[in-house]
């Protein structure tokens, strides 16, 4: 557990930092050939083997980029390494940025505008991105950072242990109109308590990355605050509601493990977990039997919620005109297509089952339609608002008192909204 003192740090850093990153920068006092950096949040061999793939193909007719860094770091403190590396002095060239983190860094002045680069780059088709993928990363009519990956979250299911367990795996659900909270909440308890293995896991979640409740509590039309963000939502009916159903899938049921309990779908521990796409290169052909499903329907219905990742270029950059375009090369259509198999794309023309499949060949065409292309349609983004270092670590500490058996969940839910209301209303 990090101190208030770290707390505090890592909720004041980011405006801080990229603040101070605005000024300066650029290519100049750059000299010789560029070498390049880009932080990412994965450290998966399947996502990196492909990034480095077109990296080579891009410094074939590029001799003046010398190398080109893919240079993972944690996901769960991804953001606070990142704004360290750029209060160090050891600022990448170009980072993955998370949907959470989107409104500081878009309107810190601290990124690249990158829609000439875009634009004017050949056979890039700038027209073919969906508007709609572009909102989060656009401060006075200029791209900060190009939406580099839409992807919709669904349930990974192991149908071995649901069957084990003698329960109905989501599709047989789908088809009687069955597939709801309550179904799945109900068939990962019992397989907790007929297999020994966990039910149900939203993963990154782990007691922490609240904001994945998200795919949660939205079936229950809750959400973390006010679409114009002044107004705190975790004390509203709606988020009660879906808490307490959280509150006592995990500690009742034990349909989701309990804190300090940790367990890999992947390797088997878990008949579901909530996840994107982007995760399925994680399956073993050897493994187990397995299907991909929407997120079940809420008390409000059916509902998706999207997360979304953004790659920018830092002004700080010495080199940031060169890496905005390799970033043109990075995400032309060519690129695009191939970086789908785990990235959904902004581009419209890529936007379909058919062409999903191409390179997602653990994927069915009808399981990327219903999760993704359905998804990326009708759904909501993750929380994010500006301040959201701050926000964050606000409502991680209010809500800490929940993940006890004998919380009261509403006087919880006040306490979150008394902590970050002040921050919302300013």
């Amino acid at each position: 557990m990090k101190t208030g003192k770290g707390l505090r740090f890592a909720a004041a850093a980011l405006a801080g930092v990229l603040a101070l990153s605005a000024c300066g920068g650029g290519d100049e006092g750059s000299d010789g050939p560029a070498d390049l950096r880009m932080t990412v949040w994965s450290a998966n061999e399947a996502h990196l083997k492909l990034l480095n793939e077109i990296a080579d193909e891009y410094r074939k007719n590029h001799p003046d980029v010398s190398a080109i860094t893919f240079d993972p770091l944690p996901f769960e403190n991804y953001t606070t390494t990142l704004t360290t590396q750029i209060a160090g002095g050891n600022a990448p060239d170009m980072a993955w940025i998370f949907e959470n983190s989107a409104p500081d860094f878009v309107s810190s002045g601290a990124l690249l505008p990158l829609d000439d680069t875009l634009k004017k780059a050949e056979g890039y088709q700038y027209d073919d991105i969906s508007p709609a993928t572009l909102k989060l990363w656009q401060d006075g009519g200029k791209l900060y950072a190009y939406p580099f990956s839409t992807s919709p979250f669904g349930v990974f299911v192991n149908t071995d242990l649901l069957k084990q367990a003698g329960q109905k795996t989501p599709a047989e659900l789908i088809a009687a109109g069955q597939w709801t909270w309550d179904a799945a909440l109900a068939a990962a308890g019992a397989t907790q308590r007929t297999t020994g293995k966990a039910g149900l896991v939203i993963r990154d979640f782990d007691y922490k990355g609240w904001d994945n409740l998200s795919t949660f509590w939205t079936g229950w039309g809750a959400q973390a605050w006010s679409e114009d963000g002044k107004s705190c939502g975790f004390a509203a009916p709606e988020m009660v509601d879906a808490m307490t159903a959280l509150h006592k899938a995990i500690f009742t049921d034990k349909a989701l493990p309990g804190p300090g309990t940790t367990a890999d779908f992947f390797a088997g521990d878990a008949a579901m977990t909530v996840t994107q796409i982007s995760r399925a290169s994680l399956l073993k052909d050897d493994g187990f039997a397995w299907d991909l499903a929407p997120l079940p329907a809420g008390p409000k219905g059916d509902y998706a919620v999207v997360g979304q990742a953004g790659i920018g270029v830092l002004k700080k950059s010495k080199h940031a005109d060169a890496a905005a375009d390799f970033l043109a090369f990075l995400t032309n259509p060519t690129n695009s297509e191939k970086l789908a198999q785990f990235f959904p794309p902004p581009r419209q023309s890529q936007l379909t089952a058919e062409t999903l499949a191409k390179t997602n060949p653990k994927l069915k065409p009808e399981q990327l339609q219903k999760v993704v292309i359905d998804g990326i349609t009708s759904g909501v983004v993750k929380p994010n608002h500006a301040g959201q270092a701050e926000l964050s670590q606000q409502v991680r500490a209010g809500l800490d008192p929940l993940w006890k058996p004998d919380a009261d969940v509403k006087a919880v839910l006040d306490g979150v909204c008394a902590k970050i209301q002040p921050l919302l209303a300013k």
